[in-house]
């Protein structure tokens, strides 16, 4: 009895801290915003005014966001064509032989796509369908970071929680992160929901738990490493018997949700998630036979979507401690995941900027809690000294300066990749809509669509305007796998095609015998001496839709980074996205 009052105890503790760091909170507003005793407390973003703000925002993600990463499209947004229309391209990780990809996580959004798919209906509006899912990702995503900011701004007060709200709203990496249909995002998520609960000290330890477990086991199994600080203290401070049970309960459930789910799709018994755990773990060469970076990656790339505010937030704690409050005891906690998250991911050798998806609304609450006392770094005893107190004031007074460049700068990043990269999401929107049957029979026309060394920015058969488009790879030079049609007589998802395999090997399988099949062809035209480029073919293919291309690698790193209007376009170089039809010669018939 004793120990289980032992356990009880913390329990009840957040509540009263809660109440004293929110008066504390309050106090420090009323002092800065009115200047006297008398001011009233200022008027803060609540949940739902964050909410409006971050919608909007997420709306704009969903329309103009580019595809980041052809794991995007191939392992998430190609199944899920599937799953909808019957249609869609397989990848070795959802060939049944290897099984690594959860489908539970696609049914989730498929309950989404599925009733937009009977809403659009077929053809042209798939890419409605497309930008309708994106949306419910940016709602998903806008509830979180509303009720993060809510808090802090309960907690903290007004002026951080116009910050974070600011940041999470235009920071490039947001942006981006955000709409993506990906494992990373979707526990990026849960991440934010958490650290919110964590923050709230309204006794949310069990649900912190349990959205943790979901959001990782559901979404993608090592973002539990991030979200393990917040776990952590859940399970010390809440009541470890009843925090840990709720933590089961929730793995239990999710994972023979997910067994289950796997062993329809898949035809026999396996677990996705372990698979994918085992597999990167305990593999031979797992993820690094596709690239490997070095250990300052995830800082550069952190960099370029928040810029100025990364730094800030990687000073977070130590802004804080010299604040010397203790109601950011518990706000350390909540952005120690990115430091967590940041230091493991680093140490590992494959690294891609959407492993870092699940810290970024963290990214936005830590930096702008630095901008909110960097005025507190100062010792007390500055403020009797004229001069040193003046200086004291000026950094207060440059806080909204320095938020208006940051947030400019976030800006100018997404206009840049939009500008630099959204032609393939166009280019594919210009095929001609083309009628599942002729006019007189049932007989279908097929056509075919080429793509040579651009297949990874293949936006994904949404994009296609009948079900009667095909795509196609040509043998360009790539010798890697590529993904191939699923297979509806061999089982569909339940096949496990043998041209599959985890060494990255291509089949020959993979590319189109004869060029002559191809109607059409994307095809992207650089500055490169010595290649030939089909479009230039001119009594072959003809242009149907042209659009430039940022040419990344003859484009300065400082001018491409950032949408500088008088330079970006001087000092950038460009090549051109073309969409091609094949000329067909006429026969020749007497009249």
């Amino acid at each position: 009895m004793s120990s289980e009052l032992r356990q009880r105890r913390p329990y009840v503790e957040p509540e009263s801290e809660s109440v004293e760091e929110e008066v504390e909170g309050e106090k420090g507003e009323k002092g800065e915003a009115g200047g006297g005793g008398g001011a009233r407390k200022s008027a803060g973003p609540g949940w739902v005014g964050a909410f409006v703000f971050l919608m909007i925002a997420r709306y704009y993600s969903a329309s103009y966001n580019i595809i980041h990463d052809c794991d995007e499209v191939f392992n998430y947004w190609e199944p899920l064509h599937y799953l909808l229309y019957k249609s869609g391209f397989q990848t070795w990780e959802y060939s049944s032989e290897f099984a690594l990809r959860s489908y539970l996580y696609l049914l989730l959004h498929a309950a989404v796509g599925g009733p937009s798919f009977w809403f659009y209906g077929a053809g042209f509006s798939k890419v409605q369908v497309f930008f309708t899912l994106r949306l419910a990702l940016g709602f998903l995503s806008a509830v979180t970071e509303a009720t993060l900011v809510a808090v802090v701004t309960r907690r903290y007060g007004a002026r951080m929680g116009m910050y974070t709200l600011g940041i999470l709203c235009i920071s490039s990496g947001c942006f981006n992160a955000s709409t993506s249909l990906l494992p990373s995002s979707f526990s990026m998520y849960a991440i934010t929901l958490a650290a919110a609960l964590v923050l709230s000290g309204r006794r949310q330890h069990r649900a912190t738990v349990a959205v943790a477990a979901f959001g990782v086991l559901v979404g993608w199994p090592f973002a539990a490493m991030a979200a393990a600080p917040l776990v952590v203290y859940s399970l010390a401070t809440g009541g470890f018997l009843q925090v840990f049970c709720s933590g089961l309960i929730t793995t239990i459930c999710t994972m023979v949700l997910s067994v289950l789910t796997d062993r329809f799709f898949y035809g026999r018994w396996t677990s996705s998630v372990l698979n994918l755990v085992f597999y990167n773990v305990f593999s031979e060469e797992g993820s690094t036979l596709y690239g490997v970076e070095g250990p300052l990656f995830y800082f550069k790339n952190a960099f370029n979507n928040f810029n100025f505010a990364f730094p800030f937030a990687l000073l977070c704690p130590l802004v804080l401690l010299l604040s010397s409050k203790r109601k950011y005891c518990k706000l350390v906690l909540a952005v120690s995941p990115i430091f967590v998250w940041l230091a493991f991911m680093s140490l590992q050798p494959h690294k891609e900027e959407r492993f870092l998806y699940p810290v970024y609304p963290l990214i936005c609450l830590a930096a702008a809690s630095t901008l909110d006392n960097l005025h507190n770094i100062f010792p007390e005893w500055w403020k009797s000294h004229d001069i040193l107190s003046f200086f004291t004031e000026a950094v207060k007074k440059i806080r909204p300066l320095i938020l208006g460049v940051i947030l400019a700068l976030s800006y100018s990043r997404t206009l840049s990749l939009w500008y630099g990269y959204y032609a393939p999401m166009q280019v594919y929107q210009h095929l001609p809509v083309i009628n599942d049957t002729s006019p007189s029979t049932t007989t279908t026309t097929v056509s075919t669509i080429c793509v040579g060394n651009e297949w990874y920015q293949y936006p994904s058969s949404f994009f296609l305007s009948s079900s009667n488009y095909q795509v196609g790879w040509l043998q360009d030079g790539f010798e890697g796998a590529l993904p191939l049609p699923f297979v509806q007589a061999e089982g569909g998802t339940r096949s496990a095609p043998k041209y599959f395999n985890n060494k990255n090997k291509a089949s020959p399988h993979q590319y189109v015998a004869d060029e002559g099949i191809c109607d059409f062809l994307v095809e992207l035209e650089l500055d490169r001496p010595g290649h030939i480029y089909r479009s230039h073919e001119k009594e072959t293919w003809e242009v149907i839709y042209a659009q430039r291309y940022l040419d990344k690698e003859r484009s300065p790193a400082k001018y491409r980074a950032f949408f500088l209007p008088w330079a970006w376009e001087k000092s950038n170089q460009f090549g051109t996205y073309r969409l091609l039809k094949r000329i067909r010669k006429a026969s020749v018939h007497s009249h």
